[in-house]
């Protein structure tokens, strides 16, 4: 094993859509001594989707008449002009990543993991100590230093696997490749919000039986905030297979435990079982990823606090971008809700290096600089 050090202004974590989102706004700038870390590959958490599943945004190339695609991450971008698809797989999502990063020509090292960061006493930057493997034969560790650090990891690879008792029985739905896999003609999946719902509507589209088990109803719930009820791509796809007879719809259910039986597993609520012949699916979203440096934010809430330009109230100089940012009920939890503040954060940090912003009040003019959270005001349940 070999050890290097190295020393940049701004390193990134994550080389999914916030990051990428991040590194090019630092590019608009003119801000070039940064790096994004990225512990996979660009795009990894797009790349393991299941690959029937689909973003439940729409994506239109309406940038021509003033208005983002609700999936792009950068201006004057369209997956779905890229694609010619309203509704893009995880792949495809992935490829417009890597499009992206490729143009800007932004500084991404992959297959670098970071094992860990410190603060250094009176605000004096960080240092991140990393592992790369070379070769596949040998570790590379490394200890980088930077004044400002944006987590940008996403959450696809941290599914919340543990529930209830019995939930090491169970297959997460994000542990699924393809749901053409799966042997077995009846599924019970547990959780009825949009993974739960896709998991529900491919194993129907394949001629399976479904029970779905939700713990409200979401379904019928009409919220106009698209992060409390069904997205309209969910709905028709759960209303066609509930009308064609394959999934049974079991809402107000809590699940308590799943058992192993002779004949399979037992799903259990308070007062109700369900056997399956079949492992039961996991449909009980993430975790998040800041969990992996929880020492350096105030948690007193229950989530990570943040100042209103998203940096750690713990910690200065630590920013967060993507699904993990929130602010009372408010979550920015679609990429189109976290983007708008790409711009926010790295406009804290090129004030703090001195930097001329004037380039962002473009993003302002687009959209993607939300630095007023008096307008919104929805709850949010992924």
């Amino acid at each position: 094993m070999k050890k290097t050090s190295d020393r940049v202004e701004i390193v990134i974590v994550g080389a999914g859509a916030a990051g990428i989102g991040c590194g090019v706004v630092l590019k608009d700038l003119g801000i070039e001594n940064f790096i994004i870390l990225e512990r996979h590959q660009i795009g990894a958490s797009f790349r393991r989707w299941p690959v029937e599943m689909r973003f439940i945004t729409p994506s239109f190339p309406s940038h021509g008449f003033g208005l983002l695609d609700l999936n792009a991450i950068v201006l004057n971008t369209s997956p779905a002009l890229s694609f010619r698809k309203e509704h893009l797989s995880g792949q495809e999502y992935a490829l417009y990543l890597e499009t992206v990063a490729e143009y800007f020509q932004l500084p991404i090292k992959t297959e670098t993991n970071v094992k860990s960061i410190t603060a250094l006493p009176q605000g004096q930057g960080f240092v991140l100590e990393t592992s790369q493997d070379e070769l596949r034969s040998r570790s590379a560790s490394a200890s980088l230093r930077s004044q400002f650090v944006i987590w940008a990891a996403g959450e696809f690879q941290y599914p919340n696997l543990n529930p209830f008792p019995g939930a090491q029985l169970c297959i997460h739905n994000s542990q699924i490749r393809s749901w053409t896999e799966l042997e077995g003609n009846e599924f019970v999946v547990i959780g009825g919000y949009e993974s739960g719902v896709d998991a529900a509507s491919n194993l129907a589209a394949l001629g399976k039986k479904v029970k779905l088990i939700d713990r409200q109803s979401s379904w019928l719930n009409s919220d106009s905030d698209p992060s409390v009820s069904l997205s309209p791509y969910s709905l028709k796809r759960l209303k066609m297979a509930y009308g064609i007879g394959r999934v049974e719809l079991i809402g107000e259910r809590q699940v308590k435990a799943v058992k192993a039986v002779t004949k399979g597993y037992m799903v259990e609520s308070e007062s109700e079982q369900w056997l399956s012949s079949t492992p039961p699916i996991l449909c009980t979203g993430f975790n998040s990823s800041l969990q992996q440096i929880a020492p350096l934010f105030d948690w007193s809430n229950g989530h990570a606090a943040l100042t209103r330009e998203d940096e750690s109230t713990l910690t200065p100089g630590l920013f967060v971008v993507g699904p993990s940012v929130r602010h009372g009920d408010l979550i920015f939890c679609f990429i189109y809700k976290f983007r708008q503040r790409f711009a926010v954060v790295v406009n804290a940090i090129a004030q703090r290096l001195g930097i001329d912003t004037t380039t962002l009040e473009t993003y302002r003019r687009e959209g993607l600089f939300l630095d007023d959270l008096s307008c919104c005001d929805n709850d949010c349940v992924c």
